[in-house]
């Protein structure tokens, strides 16, 4: 008999549906692979808005509808015959989108009709495993492997910032390690996994400093990240909202001055796409210092003011990344199964299958950072600062889920955790009936 999925497909614009049904045989180049989690990228809400102009959605779509979601993680459950030297069913494992094969633009969670991080059941096609994008991982919870993707976008930014060896033109890549770096508007889920990479990563700073200008967000960062923690790896971290206290831009440098001992920072990150941080990063730049413009502008106009008689004689720099590649994403899932770093910090709501359309089409409205989806489960989407409160004014067994939740997310200083998840993929109450 066929093995059976349930999954959100893309048949138009803003035209999602979840639906149950029938994959094809597994072939022996294929790979059938259950999926646990899938977390909502904004590409996803992209993609939905723009339907079939998306250049990664097919221009059939509402004949050959697609499955969304690119962030997912998994078991797999046949492998076919060519690839049982590599692979074994039980393995968990993540997926590198971004597969460039043979030049194409197609991407698992965008362009096929049976593999997306929105289901129950995928069928891996040839291509993943040809191109080395399914990767093994070891670590303690699926989210975590949902993650990897937005981390590795982190490590490739990391990866991606070069300096001059003094008196060469020789590049060194990678941030200045025992330098001072800086995250701007970065208390937010990309800004948050830099945070920990930075601190728990290779190549640390000596001195790290992360901007944002919403006082509520920044103290969330500071609690996951303490400064006092990061003393005790010998990294000096500062937490800063540049918009309190008078002086702008002018007292923000002076601080920067003070802070880095002259030095001014060797590394600047900007998460967000705006004129005056690009402005402000420049201005904190020490000499062969490198900028990173991280976020992806709205417009392709963007355009911003940046010293060139730095660049000229104080050997300023600037790299854009965009997305990861696939060995920055072996990278990332090796930090997180060694433990070294952890990205429960970008989770700000759970929800199961039956929440994803709705999420994806309202995303943009939805505060906070990562919306992390189970789709084994049914379960309303719920941000974890909410799950005591929604304990309150629900019923069995919904009560009960969530009052233990939130014990479980309270004792892990308000993250998304391992037990977590654990506990949530153990009530088979909420599991679709015909599963």
């Amino acid at each position: 008999m066929p093995p059976r999925t349930r999954a959100v497909r893309i048949y138009g614009r803003l035209d999602l549906r979840l639906e149950t049904f029938e994959l094809p045989e597994p072939a022996e180049d294929e790979i059938l692979a259950e999926v646990v989690t899938n977390s909502i990228c904004m590409s996803s809400h992209k993609a939905a808005e723009q339907g079939p102009a998306h250049k990664r959605i097919p221009a059939d779509v509402a004949e050959r509808p697609t499955i969304l979601g690119h962030e997912f993680a998994g078991r797999l459950l046949e492998v076919g015959a060519k690839w049982r030297d590599r692979f074994e069913p039980g393995q968990m494992y993540a997926i590198q989108p971004a597969l460039n094969y043979e030049g194409s633009t197609d991407s698992p969670g965008y362009s096929y009709p049976y593999i997306g991080g929105n289901a129950t059941k995928v069928l891996i096609p040839q291509e993943v495993m040809a191109m080395d994008c399914l990767l093994p991982y070891h670590g303690d919870a699926f989210f975590k492997a949902s993650l990897a993707e937005p981390m590795s976008c982190i490590v490739g930014a990391f990866r991606a910032q070069y300096h001059w060896a003094p008196g060469t033109y020789r590049h060194e890549m990678g941030i200045r390690e025992g330098g001072n770096c800086a995250l701007l508007a970065a208390a937010g889920p990309m800004g948050l996994g830099a945070v920990d990479f930075a601190l728990h990563g290779p190549g640390n700073p000596k001195r790290l400093l992360v901007t944002d200008i919403d006082s509520e967000k920044l103290a969330r960062a500071r609690a996951l990240f303490p400064p006092e923690r990061a003393a005790e790896h010998g990294i000096e971290l500062e937490y800063l909202n540049p918009n309190q206290g008078a002086g702008g831009t002018e007292a923000l440098i002076d601080m920067v001055r003070s802070f880095t001992q002259e030095q001014m920072m060797d590394d600047v990150f900007v998460f967000f796409p705006g004129e005056e941080l690009v402005r402000q990063g420049d201005a904190m730049l020490g000499r062969n210092g490198c900028l990173n413009f991280f976020a992806g502008p709205p417009r392709k106009d963007f355009a911003a003011e940046f010293n060139f008689y730095n660049v000229h004689y104080e050997e300023h720099h600037i790299v854009g990344t965009s997305g990861g590649n696939i060995d920055d994403m072996r990278i990332a899932l090796g930090l997180m199964s060694e433990g070294r770093i952890d990205p429960a910090g970008m989770v700000t709501h759970i929800g199961g299958l039956d929440s994803v359309a709705q999420t994806i089409l309202d995303l943009p409205k939805i505060p906070g950072g990562k919306k992390l989806i189970y789709t084994q489960l049914r379960l309303p989407l719920t941000a974890l600062e909410e799950l005591g409160r929604r304990a309150e004014r629900e019923d069995e067994p919904l009560k009960s889920i969530f009052g233990e939740l939130d014990r479980i997310v309270s004792a892990a200083n308000g993250a998304w955790c391992a037990e977590a998840e654990r506990f949530l993929l153990s009530r088979d109450e909420l599991r679709f009936p015909d599963e």
